[in-house]
């Protein structure tokens, strides 16, 4: 495996395996949480939303990124953003092609974004994920990557007129 700097080249194969890996997710988040909060996040589906968000972030950070190549192909990607008014950086996107889960690219494109960080002079790294049963799996990771939990609610409320 080798870790790269992101090129336009890898656009394509970086969408299509992010897609892949959150097709498991999805459908698990959908369940766990009100209809009208899913509904109100992915009014065409998730695959839509997903899309543009990942393309938004591929275009306009391509110098927080970087992509796991094995064999020359891409096997996942990370985004690095910093808050050094915070002293931290943050992994924004941690992604890994389903084939190659649990083979340690995770963990090394982790360790990318942490040097990343370090060598901005940040003091500590954050990533987000959700409480839900689809990301359960990237919960039991970052906390077996040494990731503390912080503990967070976020509250939702429909106030569209029919519920009133």
């Amino acid at each position: 495996m080798e870790i790269v700097p992101y090129s336009a080249e890898h656009r394509e194969p970086l969408l299509a395996l992010s897609l892949r890996a959150w097709e498991p997710v999805f459908p698990l988040l959908k369940s766990a949480v009100p209809v009208f909060v899913y509904e109100s996040f992915y009014p065409d589906g998730w695959r839509s939303r997903q899309s543009s968000d990942l393309e938004a972030i591929l275009d306009d950070e391509p110098d927080n990124i970087d992509v796991a190549l094995i064999d020359k192909s891409p096997a996942g990607w990370v985004c690095t953003r910093l808050h050094p008014e915070d002293s931290m950086g943050e992994v924004y996107v941690l992604t890994v092609d389903p084939v190659h889960q649990g083979t340690g690219v995770g963990r090394a494109l982790v360790q990318r974004s942490i040097e990343r960080a370090r060598s901005r002079g940040m003091r500590m790294v954050m990533v987000e994920t959700g409480d839900d049963p689809g990301h359960s799996p990237a919960r039991q990771f970052y906390e077996g990557s040494g990731f503390e939990r912080w503990p967070v609610a976020r509250y939702f409320k429909e106030i569209s007129d029919e519920t009133q």
